[in-house]
């Protein structure tokens, strides 16, 4: 916050509860500043506390279920179509949670992308600030608004708040009820993003009960993500590594469907 630019930059606080009631202002203060310049969209974000006590934070790990954490996220609607877009955010802890949205508000986490993040924890607050490279988004060009809306689950006062407000009977992520986000001018064009991930995986298998000489193996393999359009990405693997696929993850609609049941 001591950097010149957030200090010209806009900001808002007025956010409204949208559960447990979604007919007054929020009773937990959000502020929220955003900026950018010609690679990234950047992002400031206070929650301040209004009750004492520890963070509540169920898990570490990205994309983390929404109602079992304090947290900020943010969705944005860079088509302006009200049906695709794309959600970032975190927890108190810092666990980032990011996805691709789809039909107007379910959400995608098994889309993920490179974009950096960090928390500060203090008594009255914590704080978390972002940049998200335009290169990792895609967006449609030539456009200067594009829906936005922001929301904050606070498991101490049990209140989910957002800046556009949204009927408690739909989820936050509903971008039907975005605000807009007005561009100064158009956001610069969309460049290449391609993703390169390698990786090697060794192994070593010795038995000494049947006097085997010890065994040695090596894999090598990587994916590779390249945003063919400005809505079609090509994700490629080669010699995949099945040993790193999380099983027991859950379907994405089903955490995102927990949105609106807090």
């Amino acid at each position: 916050m001591d950097e010149l630019a957030w200090q010209l930059a806009d900001s808002t606080s007025e956010f409204f509860m949208t559960l447990p009631m979604d007919t007054s202002l929020a009773n937990v203060r959000t502020q929220v500043r955003m900026t950018y310049d010609s690679r990234n969209i950047y992002i400031i974000v206070h929650c301040y506390n209004k009750l004492k006590g520890p963070y509540m934070v169920e898990s570490l790990r990205r994309d983390f279920n929404f109602v079992k954490n304090d947290n900020f996220l943010f969705f944005i609607d860079p088509f302006d179509a009200r049906t695709d877009g794309f959600s970032f955010g975190a927890n108190a802890a810092g666990a980032q949670w990011d996805g691709s949205m789809y039909e107007g508000s379910k959400v995608d986490l098994n889309w993920d992308t490179k974009w950096t993040s960090a928390i500060q924890q203090d008594e009255d607050k914590w704080t978390w600030e972002a940049a998200i490279p335009f290169k990792s988004i895609r967006y449609k060009k030539g456009i200067t608004e594009w829906g936005i809306n922001f929301g904050r689950n606070d498991l101490k006062t049990t209140e989910k708040s957002a800046w556009a407000p949204v009927p408690r009977q739909f989820p936050t992520a509903a971008l039907a009820y975005t605000g807009t986000l007005v561009w100064d001018s158009a956001p610069p064009a969309a460049k290449s993003n391609i993703s390169l991930i390698p990786y090697t995986l060794g192994s070593v298998t010795s038995d000494r009960v049947n006097n085997k000489p010890t065994d040695y193996k090596w894999n090598i393999g990587g994916d590779a993500k390249i945003a063919v359009t400005s809505s079609l990405n090509l994700d490629l693997t080669v010699n995949p590594d099945f040993s790193q696929v999380d099983v027991d993850q859950r379907p994405a609609q089903a955490v995102v469907d927990d949105l609106a049941r807090l």
